[in-house]
């Protein structure tokens, strides 16, 4: 194979933690993330509120953030005032949700430096605290978020009862209001057509199994989120255990599939995959975000078990995410179609991963 040239976007770009490509069996688990669901003593839950409403509580918690002292320095971006296409950036790094990005009413959200803390305000609930591990490493990540919810109770008047807990908008995520999700990538189990049972195991001992922007959301690229889907009765210490057991079980089984498509009768299949995956990439001259999604996974698979050469993770990851739509608009400075991102988006792809012939 030809010598790759390397084409790397400039040195301010950065993928954020969940992409970051470190940690525990980081090459199946990319991140963990806590997700903890609060609201504030003396106003309306968000689906009910009032426009004034709204501004009110948006205003009071940011003004609330910006006091010193957090745990985390966040800067408050109002999403008020941002351009569609950066809110989709946002969404697009799992900073907010698509909800809060397409919402009409007040809304913020507040991140750290390296975007591995976000805290969204008046979403489905008054605040969504996130905080992103690279790796599977959820016992690291809860402690992270722990740190910060109790931050967050020196200074907001959380909604809290002694019989059912955190009390959230929808009663599914009463009691801790937490859930705490680790993305995968799992070619192997899709591949092998292993996928749907694995799913099916997972939703059997209460883990929700969602693509890769949650709920809703396909599984481009291989990617899934898994999550718990008990919050009452359970306490954080009891969750974290539980994820931490039955993804460290699927990254196991991920692991045994993987090395038996690279056996016997399944490795020429296998190679074929990866290689047809990388000849689309290098010659392509229209690629849809799902079809990219496709091949970078099926790459992102043989650069792991040493199938092709001249490539690495972090270019992989910035590639991934610089073929989602918003990132290929903001990164080319080109307002496009959708025709004409499918041809900017394979022209990218083949100067950030070296493929230009």
């Amino acid at each position: 194979m030809s010598k790759k040239r390397r084409g790397e976007p400039p040195p301010e770009f950065h993928t954020g933690e969940w992409l970051k490509g470190s940690g525990a069996d980081a090459e199946i688990a990319i991140c963990t993330r806590v997700r903890l669901a609060r609201n504030l003593d003396g106003f309306h839950f968000a689906p009910v509120q009032e426009p004034n409403q709204a501004r009110e509580l948006t205003d009071f918690i940011v003004q609330r953030l910006q006091q010193p002292g957090l745990p985390e320095n966040l800067v408050v971006v109002e999403l008020q005032n941002l351009e569609e296409l950066e809110r989709t950036v946002l969404v697009e790094r799992h900073l907010i949700s698509r909800d809060l990005a397409n919402s009409k009413k007040a809304r913020s959200v507040a991140i750290n430096q390296d975007e591995s803390v976000a805290l969204m305000v008046n979403e489905e609930d008054h605040l969504r605290m996130q905080v992103f591990q690279s790796g599977l490493s959820t016992e690291a990540a809860w402690k992270r978020a722990e740190a910060f919810d109790e931050a967050l109770m020196q200074r907001l008047p959380l909604a809290w009862s002694e019989e059912f807990g955190f009390l959230t908008s929808c009663p599914t995520n009463t009691g801790t209001g937490m859930r705490l999700s680790v993305m995968l990538h799992l070619p192997g189990l899709v591949w092998a057509d292993e996928i749907l049972k694995a799913t099916n195991t997972a939703q059997k001992i209460h883990l929700a199994v969602r693509g890769l922007y949650g709920e809703g959301s396909k599984a481009l690229g291989d990617f899934y989120q898994v999550s718990n889907q008990v919050t009452l009765g359970r306490t954080e210490q009891q969750l974290q255990s539980d994820v931490q057991l039955a993804v460290s079980r699927i990254v196991q089984w991920e692991r045994e599939v993987r090395d038996a498509l690279l056996r016997g009768s399944s490795r020429p299949r296998t190679l074929d995959r990866v290689h047809r995956a990388l000849g689309t990439l290098e010659r392509a001259q229209i690629l849809s975000s799902e079809e990219a999604l496709g091949c970078l996974s099926a790459l992102r698979f043989g650069v792991h078990h040493g199938l092709v050469d001249g490539f690495d993770i972090p270019s992989l990851n910035k590639a991934l995410l610089l073929s989602q739509p918003a990132h290929l608009q903001r990164f080319t400075q080109e307002r496009l179609d959708p025709e004409e991102r499918d041809q900017r988006r394979a022209k990218l792809l083949r100067e950030v991963l070296g493929c230009e012939p």
